[in-house]
């Protein structure tokens, strides 16, 4: 099945278990003794994001409020998300999304690599951060866009913002950013979700 976004037909589509294998094959072909310094870093993020995921994915349980809306949506969804495996928000937020819509068979989950579709990204965004990922739109079977999420739960978003802004540096704000991922454990990206949901479920 083909998937498009406005005008332009998607690429590099993956599930969400496939789209693990290839990050783990990515990480794999790096030979870490052959990478420049920047390589390197991006093969650190590779690594690091991938034990997050699988963590998260082993230990999370959605609560019975989000199990009760999944189950009660009736009608067929497509979730589009665009991501790369060096996300580390991705990381932090994909899993736990996941969990969710394996709670029901009306939704479809679709991986999309970010740098594969740039302009279909800034096309259907404009102005609204169209390279900040993870982004997700979701659409009924019809192809009606029902919602957008991302790049990361709005209190996680304001941290960053407030970082920024006192002159932390990129690596700093990302150890605080992750310290407040592991304290949350994906406490905000539920009631977010529960918010979402109650609007769209019929």
């Amino acid at each position: 099945m083909n998937y498009s976004l406005g005008k332009h037909k998607l690429t590099e589509i993956y599930d969400y278990n496939d789209f693990l294998e290839y990050s783990k094959q990515s990480i794999e072909e790096m030979k870490e003794t052959e990478l420049d310094e920047a390589e390197k870093r991006l093969f650190e993020y590779k690594k690091i994001n991938l034990v997050r995921s699988l963590r998260i994915a082993k230990t999370y349980k959605p609560n019975d409020e989000l199990l009760e809306l999944f189950n009660s949506i009736g009608e067929k969804q497509t979730w589009l998300i665009f991501t790369e495996d060096w996300c580390g928000d991705s990381a932090q937020n994909l899993p736990y999304l996941i969990k969710y819509t394996e709670q029901t068979r009306n939704i479809d989950v679709k991986i999309i690599l970010r740098d594969d579709n740039v302009n279909a990204l800034k096309d259907y965004f404009g102005n609204d951060s169209p390279l900040s990922i993870p982004k997700i739109v979701g659409f009924d079977k019809n192809g009606n866009e029902l919602f957008r999420w991302g790049p990361r739960p709005q209190k996680a978003q304001k941290l960053v913002r407030d970082l920024k802004a006192q002159g932390y540096t990129k690596d700093e704000f990302n150890k605080k950013l992750h310290l407040w991922y592991a304290r949350n454990k994906g406490k905000e990206l539920e009631k977010e979700f529960i918010h979402i949901l109650k609007k769209i479920v019929r």
